[in-house]
C-alpha cells in the first residue's frame, strides 16, 4: 500500500477519533458550511476550542476554509480524504479475508471431527 494513502488515511482517522470533530463533521455534512461561531451556537463548547478543532480537521484535509467578507471563514467538508480512508480500509479488509476464511474452513473441520470412518482406520 503506497505510503501517502497510509499516511492520510492515518489523519483521517486520528481526526475522526475525538467525538467533538466528528460532531462538527456531522454538524458540516446536515447543516452545510458554517462558522466557528455558527458551529459554537450548535454544540457544547467554545468558539476557540471549535476553531482548534477545525484546525485539526484542515490539516487532515476534512475541511477547506473559505475566507468570504468581514474576515468571516466558513468551513466547508471535503470528501476526498474520507475517500482514501475508505480504501485503505478496504485493501485491510481484502488482506484479512483469505487468513479468516481459512481460519473458518479450519476450525468448521474441527468441528466436524475426524475425516476417516471407523473402517478405514481398521
Amino acid at each position: 500500500m503506497p505510503r501517502d494513502i497510509e499516511a492520510v488515511a492515518e489523519q483521517v482517522f486520528t481526526a475522526l477519533a475525538d467525538p467533538t470533530r466528528r460532531a462538527i463533521l456531522a454538524a458540516l455534512a446536515s447543516g452545510g458550511p458554517a462558522t466557528a461561531t455558527d458551529l459554537a451556537d450548535g454544540l457544547p463548547i467554545t468558539r476557540q476550542a471549535i476553531a482548534k478543532h477545525l484546525a485539526l480537521l484542515s490539516e487532515a484535509g476534512l475541511v477547506t476554509a473559505e475566507h468570504g467578507e468581514w474576515r468571516r471563514v466558513r468551513y466547508r467538508l471535503r470528501s476526498a480524504p474520507m475517500q482514501v480512508a475508505q480504501q485503505f480500509l478496504a485493501a485491510l479488509a481484502r488482506d484479512w479475508d483469505r487468513p479468516l476464511e481459512s481460519l473458518t474452513e479450519h476450525l468448521d473441520r474441527s468441528a466436524r471431527g475426524p475425516t476417516t470412518t471407523p473402517l478405514e482406520e481398521a
